[in-house]
């Protein structure tokens, strides 16, 4: 089981304060959160790709770069690369260069993007955007995996003896996890390609992901890659904590009611009660993250939505210290034995590598 912070890079106006992070200080902000992380004993971070304000990341593999080289063990991954809107050829690219770069420290989430002016913005239209991701993934499986590549689609011009530079790392590609909200063709191409399936888990009632979950575990089944309970999940969260649930809430309140997503709309305790967000203490964290696994079935990899809505680096950091000392040990000790024993494990370069030897030897 794999454990970790994931980003969407807002850049939000702290309501306690007035104040507004510049693009510089939420930049710097990202890194020593991603290093916080790596130092309190998680496996992974992961962020997000916008090309929109009020979102700062718009080049998630140069931040992983510069992460990578101040950093030693964790995966570095992301909320999501928009696979509509970015040239195949360029994300085949650059995330083998960032393996090599990282040790192989690193896989990713493809994502349609739901922000509909950005679709222009690339020369692409929304109402292509299934299509797009279903032709551009197909190609993108085709760079990594073939040495070269004789391809045309409908999306972008033909490619001939073309040979995507450099190739991956160990001869094997970073594993993809494939995001979604709502859409079961995405839960339907993870499963067809074997590859995981990654539910951001935060905005929507547990009925509303344990559908698409389901559908991908019933087809992951389906092409033969395994039983559907040893498919390859992944799970958002999110989670604000204090000594004491009222305290939690009374800090946390003034972010949730000025949040630009949730904002202005259900109190905090219908929303937490509704969702899984848990504002309160360590013990409550640990306890609503645990019903995950009663929910979803087991999965490999929890991340954790932690620096939105304006939150302060220094309360970032605390929460990570605070995560780090009374909810990660015993949540690692607690999902592990609830895990059945031929649970898939979850991906990292090694396994892959070690997997693909064994099956050449074999």
């Amino acid at each position: 089981m794999q454990f970790g912070v994931f980003s969407v890079s807002d850049i939000t106006r702290d309501p306690t304060t007035g104040q507004v992070p510049t693009e510089k200080e939420r930049i710097d902000a990202i890194v020593a959160i991603a290093k916080k992380v790596e130092e309190i004993g998680m496996d992974v971070f992961a962020i997000g790709e916008h090309h929109n304000r009020p979102f700062f990341s718009s080049s998630p593999t140069t931040t992983l770069a510069y992460i990578a080289a101040q950093t030693e063990k964790i995966i570095l991954s992301t909320a999501t690369t928009l696979i509509t809107t970015n040239d195949p050829v360029k994300i085949a690219e650059d995330f083998a260069m960032l393996q090599h770069l990282s040790n192989g420290r690193v896989d990713l989430v493809l994502g349609r993007g739901n922000t509909a002016p950005v679709y222009p913005w690339f020369g692409k239209n929304m109402q292509d955007s299934v299509n797009l991701t279903i032709e551009n993934y197909n190609l993108l499986r085709q760079l990594w995996d073939q040495d070269v590549v004789n391809w045309e689609g409908r999306y972008r011009t033909p490619l001939q003896n073309f040979t995507s530079t450099p190739r991956p790392l160990d001869d094997v590609a970073p594993f993809v996890w494939h995001g979604s909200i709502r859409t079961p063709q995405v839960a339907e191409i993870a499963a067809y390609y074997g590859d995981g399936f990654f539910a951001n888990n935060i905005f929507w009632p547990k009925e509303h992901y344990q559908q698409l979950i389901g559908l991908y575990r019933e087809r992951y089944e389906h092409y033969g890659h395994g039983r559907a309970d040893q498919a390859i999940v992944g799970l958002g969260g999110q989670f604000y904590m204090a000594k004491t649930t009222q305290q939690a809430k009374n800090e946390f309140r003034p972010y949730f009611d000025n949040a630009p997503v949730y904002g202005h709309g259900p109190s905090l305790e219908d929303f937490s009660s509704q969702t899984p967000l848990t504002v309160g203490s360590p013990q409550e964290v640990l306890e609503k993250t645990l019903t995950f696994q009663e929910f979803f079935g087991s999965y490999q990899r929890q991340l954790f939505l932690i620096d939105h809505a304006g939150l302060p680096l220094k309360t970032v950091l605390n929460q990570l210290d605070m995560f780090g000392e009374y909810v990660l040990p015993e949540l690692k000790k607690e999902m592990a034995s609830r895990a059945p024993a031929d649970l898939t494990p979850a991906p990292t370069h090694a396994g892959r590598v070690e997997a693909k030897n064994a099956k050449i030897s074999g």
